[in-house]
């Protein structure tokens, strides 16, 4: 699959409360049917950031990572909120019996974690979001690149 323009913005926070002020900035820009990819490695700060962005849309109740439900709705801010864990996924399949089209392309903001795990069903246009540590610069210091992936 040939992808097109890719616009790309790297931002460094220095604590787990500026990952999340960068989550909720960018929830406030969202739009419904608006998908993110999130991926960065265990202990990274992906539910922190997801919290923030979560804010952004206004959502009322708690926001965890749906590890063991591959998928936690959230009605109660300005926009449906989608999030998905595919880290258990054994095969893409399983998307399917859980309806991930109604998800993706519906009406609300979709944030998927782990979404290298599933490539082939990634909407074309998507902002792709890396989480990555360097200790070097601190214990609390986080390195995020977003990428905007248009058609």
């Amino acid at each position: 699959m040939k992808e097109g323009k890719r616009l790309q913005s790297i931002y460094e926070t220095f604590s787990g409360e500026e990952t999340a002020e960068l989550g909720r900035n960018l929830g406030l820009r969202a739009r419904a049917g608006d998908v993110y990819t999130l991926q960065g490695e265990l202990g990274v700060g992906k539910t922190v950031f997801t919290q923030g962005m979560a804010l952004g849309l206004s959502v009322k109740e708690p926001v965890n990572s749906p590890t063991f439900t591959i998928v936690q709705v959230y009605d109660s801010g300005r926009l449906p909120f989608y999030h998905f864990d595919v880290y258990r996924i054994a095969d893409v399949e399983e998307m399917d019996e859980i309806g991930y089209e109604d998800y993706f392309y519906g009406e609300g903001v979709t944030m998927i974690e782990w979404a290298n795990l599933i490539q082939e069903i990634l909407p074309p246009a998507r902002k792709e979001i890396i989480i990555e540590k360097d200790l070097e610069k601190g214990f609390d210091y986080r390195r995020i690149t977003i990428t905007e992936v248009e058609p």
